[in-house]
């Protein structure tokens, strides 16, 4: 997959993906990350980006002919999707990571200042989304939050893939608890069963204390998840 940001910041988001799982993916060939600046596409001696909102009002916008331009660079290939952050968008959730997990080429725009001339939503964008019911600085930890949840879904970028299957929202739910070693830490014990070396006992746990979780911190998911008779036993 090819990721491309267009940014403000450049500095602010490559070596941010250059870490860890990210920087393991694009050193193997599995991602590739490149990011362009739309005020090397400005025309003026003072490279300007943006400009007050017509009919008023306080900040500044970011200019849609500089902002195409800069897209338009990127070679845009056959089933590209192009991701703008925004307040305003569909809040982000991780089956939209599994959905652009499957394309070949990620474009996400960073919106700044009072954002980006609608025009290029209406002309450019396949998706707009907002990571949360709160307003940042600029697109670019929205960007990186994004770029990290599609990557990591990507084949051969995790070293167990089964883990996918036991992350939050897999299956519509938050995930388990969590122990490891030492068995006593600080008067708190690791729940015996997990101990036990019975599979199908650890099993049942876990999902019990999944949907418990879920239920407890997130209805609104809990609300959409899809119940089994043996879920329904489980918490009874």
């Amino acid at each position: 997959m090819r990721i491309d940001f267009v940014t403000l910041f450049p500095e602010m988001v490559l070596p941010a993906l250059r870490h860890s799982i990210l920087a393991r993916a694009e050193q193997t060939g599995i991602v590739s990350f490149a990011a362009t600046n739309p005020r090397d596409f400005a025309t003026d001696a003072h490279r300007t980006v943006d400009g007050r909102p017509c009919g008023g009002g306080p900040g500044m916008v970011m200019r849609p002919d500089v902002v195409g331009r800069a897209l338009e660079s990127l070679d845009l290939m056959p089933g590209h999707r192009i991701v703008l952050t925004d307040p305003n968008g569909e809040r982000f959730e991780q089956r939209h990571a599994r959905d652009i997990a499957s394309v070949d080429h990620l474009v996400i725009l960073c919106g700044h200042y009072e954002g980006i001339d609608d025009r290029i939503r209406q002309r450019y964008a396949s998706d707009v989304f907002s990571i949360g019911d709160f307003v940042l600085t600029g697109g670019e930890f929205p960007a990186l939050l994004i770029a990290d949840a599609v990557v990591r879904l990507l084949p051969g970028v995790l070293g167990d893939p089964d883990s996918l299957g036991a992350d939050s929202h897999s299956d519509g739910l938050l995930s388990y608890p969590q122990f490891t070693l030492p068995r006593e830490w600080e008067g708190f014990q690791v729940p015996a069963v997990l101990l036990s070396g019975d599979h199908g006992a650890i099993a049942r746990w876990r999902r019990r204390h999944a949907l418990i979780s879920t239920r407890r911190q997130r209805p609104d998911l809990f609300c959409r998840a899809r119940l089994s008779k043996s879920d329904v036993d489980l918490l009874q």
